[in-house]
């Protein structure tokens, strides 16, 4: 058998390359199947945070911790495969929304040793909806900036309202008769958060009184985040080649900074 009829043989480097090409392909790539697969995954993220939210309802069923362990096992496989599509691991390793994740990883993959941070989980709606990979995905439907400051600014508010609900039911439940269970620390979090302050769930002594104070505090910085987002003029994201301004009215013709002529591609 001469070298052009042998069969070809894959070196263990050579496949590896290959594995890397291929996750980069799907996790960044453009092709239809690319998109599929991105779609795919950002539905099973958001299943895996709809259990992170209902969590603390499911810790006495059985099923609770095997869910626990298959979920750690997914996200760990899906941070291995984020990380291959890197030519460094040093740059991936520089993303906050990488260590959040991790984090997260942790807790479930540790859950005896992370039993009071679980609420913490729900943080990872807060990374999807900031991450590159999302927005390289749903932005190719939508507006990139009108829908992409809604959609943060609403997973900011989100995101905060459940940390906090965990934080206040791991922190109070079983030990003040008013927090018996998840939704009571809900209903303190959202009446708090709204200063509606109807005054039937109160957290006791001084250390209540400081959650309260944060969570109205940060309610409110929250709220007027997104109604500034919802309100506020559209912009587009086009950086001034002179100026370097990043945000201008779709329609401007010149940098309203320091009149360079630009160039925003008009759809219409």
């Amino acid at each position: 058998m001469d070298a052009k009829t042998a069969p070809r043989r894959f070196s263990p480097p050579h496949a590896f390359h290959r594995l890397r090409v291929r996750l980069r392909s799907l996790y960044r790539g453009d092709s239809p199947a690319a998109v599929r697969f991105r779609y795919s995954v950002i539905c099973i993220d958001l299943a895996i945070i709809a259990f992170f939210i209902a969590g603390p309802m499911l810790r006495e069923q059985w099923v609770f911790l095997t869910l626990d362990y298959a979920i750690a096992a997914v996200l760990g496989v899906d941070l291995a495969a984020r990380a291959l599509t890197y030519p460094k691991l040093s740059r991936w390793l520089r993303r906050p929304v990488v260590w959040v994740d991790i984090f997260i990883w942790l807790t479930l993959l540790l859950p005896e040793i992370f039993l009071n941070l679980g609420f913490l989980r729900v943080a990872r709606l807060w990374t999807l909806v900031h991450s590159e990979f999302f927005w390289r995905t749903i932005g190719r439907r939508y507006d990139d900036t009108r829908w992409e400051d809604v959609a943060k600014a609403g997973a900011n508010l989100v995101t905060f309202v459940f940390v906090a609900t965990g934080f206040v039911y791991a922190s109070f439940a079983r030990i003040h008769p008013g927090i018996a269970g998840y939704v009571d620390a809900l209903y303190f979090t959202v009446a708090a958060l709204t200063t509606t302050g109807f005054g039937d769930i109160t957290l006791p002594g001084t250390w209540g009184r400081l959650i309260s104070i944060g969570v109205m505090i940060s309610g409110i910085t929250l709220f007027v985040q997104l109604a500034q987002t919802l309100f506020r003029p559209n912009k587009v994201i086009w950086p001034c080649p002179s100026c370097g301004l990043l945000r201008h009215d779709p329609d401007a013709v010149h940098c309203k900074a320091c009149g360079q002529l630009l160039a925003i591609p008009n759809k219409s």
